[in-house]
């Protein structure tokens, strides 16, 4: 990154930006994540600290560890998947991107995984162009 930002700016910044997203250190224990409040992917406080198996339901698990395998052993940088969820007060079904990368250090060691998930049904729609203030 060029530049540096204080604390606040930093959690300003990853509070409002479009996608939600979970930091997995290279032990694969839960770091942090943003958008507490209003997650598409629920997590209590107390996943802090506790390892990344104890956090995904049982159906998808098997997949998790394989990427995370994948990209400790250098296979992998990312992963990329979509799913129809419910979401909402109608339970309306929305697209949502879920796309976990590899965090590396300069040498290229696996440092952890960031796990990113956003709704893109709004996205999906857009056609045309709209210009600035629009």
């Amino acid at each position: 990154m060029i530049g540096k930002l204080n604390e606040a700016m930093l959690d300003a910044l990853l509070e409002i930006l479009p996608v939600e997203f979970s930091v997995v250190d290279a032990s694969d224990n839960v770091l942090a994540w943003n958008k507490h409040e209003t997650r598409i992917f629920k997590r209590p406080a107390g996943v802090v600290g506790k390892n990344v198996r104890d956090c995904h339901p049982q159906k998808s698990l098997e997949k998790v560890v394989q990427i995370l395998a994948e990209m400790k052993n250098g296979q992998r940088d990312k992963a990329r998947f979509w799913i129809d969820l419910p979401i909402g007060k109608d339970n309306a079904s929305n697209k949502v991107l879920i796309e976990y990368f590899a965090l590396r250090d300069k040498t290229g060691a696996y440092l952890g995984c960031l796990e990113s998930s956003q709704n893109i049904s709004d996205l999906q729609k857009l056609e045309g162009q709209k210009r600035l203030l629009e």
